[in-house]
């Protein structure tokens, strides 16, 4: 039957789109008063009957448009809007046309004609402007859904949103974070009824924004505005699910809306490794979710509960807090088979076995204040507070082989471990402007405060065989604790050389982090039947001093198109270590340290844009890294810092450019990295041949580069009242060289890496949608090592993700991944199928649903992998979600104007691989 139902919906879609007319409109937008040609006007084309938009397109640098669509209307309404001008209009007939030259009125209010404005884009400035009522989604779409409908924007499976190639790492309502940084939360909640509006733009800091600085332009920033008629009220939804193998999910999520005042609730609760906000519809794939609130590996179970408060008062003071608590259990087996490669040609093995069980209580809280007294002074407070409560069971067994397989070690490992940690972070922000030429004066203060305290009982026993065979048994508890105070300041001033053009930034940044760490370690004492005999050895008690002080002066111009920086800087850094344990390890050392940089971008059009960068940075050695401190805690792999370890020398030069063509809805963007180091900080080991001990320092290496580039590029066909077929091709690729140790032995490798990807999203409205996407990576690993072999080979992966709604309540939903990797022994599985599926059905007219997902249809979820590396290759598996079948029910309810009472479908997860 449904089949018969798709055939006649096709047949009757194509009977229409045949009797379509093909058409070009063309022509030029000026201003009225200076005869000025309008870059990124909007003109689109709108139906006389019920105005909706048929096409629409943004004027070039030169004020030129064309549109090139079809109807099967005999005429239309042309729209011109542009910010600060009256919009024009006229009706025009369906033919082959230039319009000529249509010029534009300047308006008195430019907000009013903002908010009257029927265009489906607006430009300002650097902010892209999205009118939600002109793109077409299925009647109960959620955000993320629209997401996906516009130009330049990608939504991946996981829910992570890119606009033309950035990443979008914050999501607004309203100008204000919607429950923390889970973007999620927001997009797969809120329904495209309550929304007006979203807003593109580049990530900004509120004291950027507010002084009128430029963002580096690495992330983007969306903002949804809720309709004004919707902006109070509630709305929520609440699910619950059982299924097979006594697997679960519950989740509620309430949100209450009083203009300024926005509050909300949520909760939820599974046993299958998500957060616990998927309302029955959860697209799972591979096991997991790697934005997970709980913790650890294996079988997760968790529990989260949170609320969201925001207000502002008097119009100069708003504060916005949220808390939330989580907890969750972890149990996990693993195993582990490794064969390590030596630089003498032969090898040794290692096999270990594991079982974990993590149990986490976490309470988070934040608070943030801004207040702007006037116009030209603002500050900004903000406050976060974190908890855990952690304790792991941990148990494992392993043993190393010589190259003659001969066990040369083995061990036994038993560890309960318990830790309490908070973490107070502080920051408090002044703004002050001056003047109307850009100048300004910014003061940062923050005080972060943490201290983390452990108790762990350690039951081994160590067997070394071979010429001199010893045995360790340790039965010992350890009290640890560590506290770390970290107080910093930044001081920036900017001088305006040309008016709001060129501009002197004079700045100062101090840093200073003390932190106490003491680990108290006791042997059991057979004596007195407790751990009362203190172990020098395994015992630390420090104090490490970390200062900084950073002078800087940055020359920075922008005008419409241009914007380019130099930086200079002197760093200065101490680090001091005083060990009251171990007085002669001690160590203060000073680096003195210069950095600069340059950086570029170039906008050709509102449309298109060029950047390039240039970066020399120095990284200076951690602590654990130059302390010469023995550390035995595991008997098998002794470490020691290295003192004369030197700062790394880093030199990187980035380049990207974007541009998405309105006219032709085409679009790319591409980047290149280019980083050389010297002097890279480097593990360096050595193995004793006869116990297979391994005894590790650290060391300084020359001649690291990395080269990474990439890009991609869409175009996007529409039907009238039919659908679109978005078609994307990406590629990526880097090209590395790495210096490292093998047995002591110093060795290069390079690798090389190229992958191509290609995609459809075919969407036929309210029918079928079908997102097909293959890619191929094609891998070459190349050693100045003799015992090394080089390695070539070549991996394939391809996802399908369908969803159809026919009949007109019934949603079904698949995700299939098929992965091939010959890089695999034989003996070992070298492809996979994963198939998950959920079918939904809307009840309680649109405000209910009952859904049934089945997770890995194909039962073949495994976490038994092969991983090859230049000096190893290690077969390990571990505790994986297997498949089950789950009944879910879904309510949703809102009292958010009349708009927003329909049930919202296709909430959907992230996943992890």
């Amino acid at each position: 039957m449904k089949k018969i139902l798709l055939l006649i919906a096709f047949l009757a879609t194509s009977l229409t789109y045949s009797q379509k007319k093909d058409f070009t409109i063309s022509g030029i937008i000026k201003s009225a008063e200076d005869k000025e040609m309008l870059e990124s006007a909007t003109v689109h084309l709108e139906r006389l009957k019920d105005s909706s938009i048929v096409s629409y397109t943004i004027t070039d640098a030169k004020g030129d448009f064309k549109i090139v669509s079809n109807t099967g209307d005999s005429k239309l309404k042309l729209v011109v809007s542009f910010i600060g001008f009256e919009s024009y209009s006229k009706i025009i007939d369906v033919k082959n046309q230039n319009v000529g030259t249509l010029y534009l009125k300047s308006a008195n209010t430019l907000d009013a004609i903002v908010i009257r404005s029927s265009a489906p884009i607006t430009i300002k400035k650097d902010t892209v402007e999205f009118n939600v009522k002109s793109f077409k989604t299925k009647a109960d779409a959620n955000v993320e859904d629209l997401l996906k409908k516009l130009p330049g924007v990608e939504v991946d499976a996981e829910g992570t949103i890119t606009v033309n190639g950035k990443e979008v790492n914050k999501i607004l309502v309203n100008g204000k974070p919607f429950f923390g940084n889970d973007p999620t939360i927001t997009t797969r909640n809120l329904t495209k009824e309550i929304i007006e509006k979203i807003q593109i733009s580049d990530t900004k800091t509120n004291a950027q924004a507010f002084a009128g600085e430029d963002s580096d332009g690495e992330n983007k920033t969306i903002n949804l505005t809720i309709k004004k008629e919707n902006n109070k009220g509630y709305f929520g939804k609440v699910a619950a699910g059982i299924g097979t193998d006594d697997r679960y999910e519950y989740a509620g999520l309430g949100t209450r809306f009083e203009q300024s005042e926005r509050i909300g609730l949520l909760a939820g609760g599974n046993n299958i490794n998500s957060p616990g906000f998927s309302f029955g519809n959860q697209r799972l794939r591979f096991g997991g979710n790697n934005r997970s609130f709980g913790g650890g590996q294996g079988i997760i179970t968790s529990n989260n509960y949170g609320v969201n408060y925001i207000n502002v008062f008097k119009k100069i003071f708003e504060f916005s807090g949220d808390y939330f608590y989580k907890n969750s259990e972890s149990k996990n087996t693993s195993s582990n088979n490794r064969e390590t490669f030596l630089s003498n040609g032969e090898s040794f093995f290692r096999n270990s076995n594991s079982n974990s069980v993590n149990e986490s209580d976490s309470h988070d809280a934040s608070i943030d204040f801004e207040i702007e007294i006037d116009s030209t002074f603002r500050i900004d407070i903000e406050s976060d507070f974190n908890k855990n409560l952690n304790r792991n069971t941990f148990n494992s067994i392993s043993e190393s082989l010589n190259n003659d397989r001969t066990l040369t070690n083995d061990s036994e490992t038993n560890s309960v471990a318990d830790s309490d940690r908070n973490q107070f972070d502080n920051e408090i922000n002044f703004s002050k402007r001056f003047g109307s030429k850009g100048a300004f004066i910014r003061a940062e203060v923050t005080a972060n405060f943490s201290d983390n305290k452990t108790d762990d009982f350690v039951k081994s026993e160590t067997n070394i065989y071979g010429s001199n065979p010893d045995q360790i048994i340790r039965n010992q508890y350890s009290d640890g604790k560590t506290e770390v105070k970290e107080i910093g300041s930044e001081f920036t001033y900017r001088l305006p050389i040309m008016a709001n053009k060129l501009f002197l930034d004079v700045a100062y940044a101090y840093g200073n982090t003390k932190t106490k760490t003491k680990r108290s370690t006791f042997d059991f004492d057979q004596a007195t039947n407790d751990f009362t005999s203190f172990s020098t050895l395994l015992s630390t008690d420090f104090e490490y001093l970390d200062k900084t002080k950073r002078p800087s002066l940055e020359l920075e111009f922008k005008n419409d198109k241009w914007s380019a920086s130099a930086e200079i800087a002197q760093v200065n850094r101490t680090l001091e270590n005083v060990d009251f344990l171990r007085p002669e390890t001690n160590l203060v050392r000073d680096f003195n340290n210069l950095e600069y940089g340059f950086g570029v971008r170039f906008r050709e059009s509102r449309s298109s844009r060029y950047r390039l960068r240039y970066r020399f940075r120095n990284n200076t050695p951690s602590l654990s890294q130059l302390q010469p401190f023995r550390d035995e805690s595991n008997p098998l792999n002794i470490v020691t810092g290295n003192p004369s370890l030197t700062p790394s020398k880093t030199h990187s030069l980035n380049f990207g450019a974007s541009n998405f063509n309105w006219q032709k809805r085409t679009g790319f963007w591409s980047f290149a990295n280019l980083t050389f180091t010297n002097d890279r900080v480097v593990a360096k080991t050595i193995i004793d041949p006869n116990s297979l001990i391994r005894e590790t320092t650290y060391a300084n290496v020359d001649g690291f580069y990395s080269f990474r580039a990439g890009g991609s590029y869409s175009s996007t066909k529409k039907w009238e009242d039919f659908g679109s077929l978005r078609t994307e091709f990406r590629v990526f690729g880097n090209y590395n060289k790495n210096i490292n140790f093998n047995n002591g032995i110093q060795y290069s490798s390079k690798t090389a890496t190229i992958s191509p990807r290609i995609g459809f999203d075919f969407n036929w409205d309210k029918v079928l949608q079908i997102r097909p996407e293959y890619s191929i990576s094609f891998n070459n690993n190349k050693y100045d090592i003799e015992s090394f072999e080089d390695r070539n080979f070549v991996s394939h992966d391809v996802t399908i993700q369908t969803a159809t709604f026919l009949p007109k309540k019934l949603e079904w939903r698949n995700d299939i991944n098929y992965n091939y990797n010959p890089n695999i022994a034989d003996g070992f599985q070298k492809s996979a199928w994963f198939w998950n599926t959920t079918l939904r059905y809307s009840i309680l007219k649109d405000q209910g649903a009952i859904s049934l997902k089945v997770y890995d249809i194909l039962d073949q979820n495994t976490n038994a992998r092969r991983v090859a590396t230049e000096d190893y290759i290690q077969d390990s598996s571990s505790t994986v979600l297997n498949q089950y079948a789950m009944l879910s029910f879904t309510w949703k309810f809102n009292s958010l104007g009349s708009a927003g009472k329909k049930f919202e479908g296709g909430n959907r997860r992230r996943y992890r691989g």
